[in-house]
C-alpha cells in the first residue's frame, strides 16, 4: 500500500492544507491498513527533527511509528550517536530496536571494510559500502519489527546532492528515479517515504535549535573521503550564485524521465538473498561477496564486471579480519 500523505509546512511544521504529488499531506488510516512505520534513526539533526514531528502527528495521521538505528560498527563515532538516539527514544517513549552490520552481515563492520579497502586504493569507497549496506540494515530492521513503511530523513540539501551525484556518474537509471517523495516498494520491498525531502538543512537545524532538541552532530569519521563531500562543495557555488539551486535539482528530479531507448530493463530478484536487483546480485550481496573473496573493487563501478568471475583456484573465501574463512557469510 502506499504511503500515508505527509506534507509538512515550514518553518512551524504543521500539516499542510493542500495534498503535495507523492508522499505528500495527510490521509485518514482507515485508508492505509495496518500503518507501522518504522524511521531510521541516526541520532543526528534530520532524523531527531523528524522523530519529534512524526511524534506529534502519528495520532492525527493514524499511524504508529517506532525507531529503528543500525549500528555500524564505527569506532569512536556510533557510540555516541547510538546513546542520543536512546535519550530521545526514552524522552519521546518511543520504541527502539537497533540492528548491527556484524549480525547480519557475516561479522562485517564498517571499520572492517575500511581495513579491507585501504590497500586498494577504494579508501573512498568506505561510504559506497555503509549507504549500500545501511539501507539494507534499514529494511531488516524494519521487517524485524512488523512495519509497513520506512521513513527517513532526508533534507532538500540531500537530495540536491545525490541528483548532482548521479548526474556526475552519468547513472541516468538512477537520476529517473531519484524523485518524488519516497518510493512505491517494487519486487516486496517496504514502501518508503521522506517527508523532510522539500525542506532545506537550514531549515531543518534552526527547528531543532528553537525547539531545543537533542541530537548528535559530530561527521562520521569516514566522510570527509566521501565523493558526496565534492558534490556538497559543489552545491554551495552553486546556491551562492542562484539561492534556489537546492529546489530546482530536487524539482528537476521529479520532472527527469528517460526516453525508452535508455530506460534500463525491469529489475529481477537478487538470486542469493530475493532483493529487487538489476543484475544476478543485488548490489549488498555483490559488495559482500567482493569482501568475502578479498576483492572488495568487484562491486563498485567498473569492477562489478569481475563479479561473475571465480577466485584464484583453492582460494576461500575471508574473514572480516582479513584471514580466510572457513565458510561464507550467510544469506539474508
Amino acid at each position: 500500500s502506499p504511503c500515508p500523505r505527509i506534507a509538512l509546512c515550514w518553518p512551524g511544521l504543521t500539516p499542510c492544507s493542500q495534498p503535495q504529488n507523492g508522499c505528500g499531506a495527510s490521509a485518514p488510516s482507515s485508508t492505509v491498513p495496518n500503518n507501522g512505520f518504522t524511521l531510521g534513526a541516526s541520532g543526528g539533526k534530520d532524523s531527531t527533527v523528524l522523530a519529534h514531528v512524526l511524534r506529534e502527528l502519528a495520532p492525527r495521521l493514524g499511524i504508529s511509528l517506532r525507531l529503528v538505528a543500525v549500528d555500524e560498527g564505527i569506532g569512536g563515532y556510533r557510540d555516541a550517536a547510538l546513546a542520543a538516539v536512546r535519550r530521545q527514544a526514552a524522552r519521546w517513549e518511543l520504541p527502539l530496536t537497533v540492528v548491527a552490520y556484524a549480525d547480519l552481515f557475516g561479522g562485517w563492520t564498517m571499520d572492517a571494510v575500511a581495513r579491507s579497502t585501504a590497500g586498494s586504493g577504494r579508501s573512498r569507497a568506505c561510504c559506497t559500502f555503509c549507504g549500500v549496506l545501511r539501507r539494507r540494515a534499514l529494511e531488516e530492521g524494519a521487517r524485524l519489527v512488523g512495519a509497513t513503511h520506512v521513513v527517513t530523513g532526508h533534507n532538500a540539501d540531500d537530495m540536491a546532492e545525490m541528483v548532482l551525484m548521479n548526474f556526475l556518474r552519468g547513472d541516468a537509471g538512477r537520476l529517473a528515479r531519484g524523485g518524488g517523495l519516497g518510493s512505491p516498494g517494487e519486487g516486496g520491498a517496504l514502501p518508503r517515504c521522506r517527508p523532510l525531502q522539500l525542506a532545506s538543512q537550514k531549515e531543518v537545524v534552526l527547528y531543532a535549535h528553537f525547539r531545543r532538541l537533542d541530537y548528535f552532530s559530530e561527521e562520521c569519521v569516514y566522510a570527509p573521503e566521501a565523493f558526496r563531500g565534492h558534490a556538497r562543495d559543489l552545491l554551495k557555488q552553486l546556491e551562492a550564485a542562484r539561492p534556489s539551486a537546492v529546489l530546482d535539482l530536487v524539482h528537476s528530479a521529479e520532472r527527469l524521465a528517460l526516453a525508452p531507448a535508455a530506460r534500463p530493463p525491469p529489475p529481477g530478484a537478487c538470486s542469493r538473498c530475493g532483493a529487487l536487483a538489476s543484475r544476478a546480485l543485488c548490489q549488498a550481496c555483490a559488495l559482500l561477496d567482493g569482501l568475502n573473496r578479498g576483492r572488495p573493487r568487484l562491486a563498485i563501478g567498473k569492477g562489478r564486471r569481475g563479479l561473475d568471475e571465480e577466485g584464484p583456484p583453492g582460494a576461500p573465501p575471508r574473514e572480516p579480519s582479513g584471514r580466510p574463512a572457513s565458510e561464507r557469510a550467510p544469506a539474508f
